[in-house]
């Protein structure tokens, strides 16, 4: 595991690389709101990325890393992330088509960015559909992603389960919000989409 940082406009954002040897694609994760990159279902999505053949970085927000845990606006995180792949792109990944992703505001960053890195695949865990109590719905970052995207969302999560899509496959687990009541089960999803995603 390589730990290191990278400079963006609103601070260093930091990158836990794990590469492996020849791997066909890189996998590239951002964390929720509120958490860091060490929540169980990031942790096991990681796994399964490793153990399909893909090296895996998780991403710190700049926010995280100066030691906050109030998110920054939505448009400092896509910004710092889009500079993130960007390096990585050009120098630890370069030459291998990336997945991106993460959980809860970390999949929203990935949605709202998957033009602009070209990533070939986005894996959302528990996407943030609907904040309980309030009547927005964020379907629209879903449907905007035009990749194949894996949802991993559980069954009891007061944000909503979001519909499956045209390219778009949704898998229920036991759980709420946090994925943490079966993490197997999130291993398992994960492991199975992306051998899909290997598959020319």
């Amino acid at each position: 595991m390589r730990v290191f940082d990278v400079e963006t406009p609103h601070g260093p954002a930091r990158v836990h690389l794990d590469r492996v040897a020849r791997g066909w694609a890189g996998l590239v994760l951002g964390h929720g709101a509120g958490g860091g990159v060490g929540a169980r279902d990031l942790v096991a999505a990681a796994a399964a990325g490793k153990a399909a053949g893909l090296s895996v970085a998780l991403v710190e927000q700049p926010y995280r890393v100066a030691g906050r845990r109030s998110p920054a606006p939505a448009q400092q995180l896509d910004t710092a992330w889009v500079e993130v792949i960007d390096r990585l792109k050009k120098k630890e990944l370069r030459g291998v088509p990336l997945i991106t992703g993460g959980r809860s505001s970390g999949a929203r960053v990935a949605c709202r960015t998957a033009g602009s890195t070209a990533a070939v695949g986005v894996l959302c865990l528990a996407f943030p559909l609907r904040p309980p109590g309030r009547d927005v719905s964020r379907l629209d970052e879903l449907e905007a992603v035009t990749v194949p995207t894996l949802v991993v969302q559980g069954s009891s999560d007061p944000f909503g389960m979001p519909p499956a899509g045209k390219n778009r496959t949704v898998i229920e687990v036991a759980g709420d919000h946090g994925l943490r009541k079966d993490i197997p089960a999130v291993t398992a999803a994960v492991g199975q989409w992306l051998e899909t995603m290997r598959q020319p």
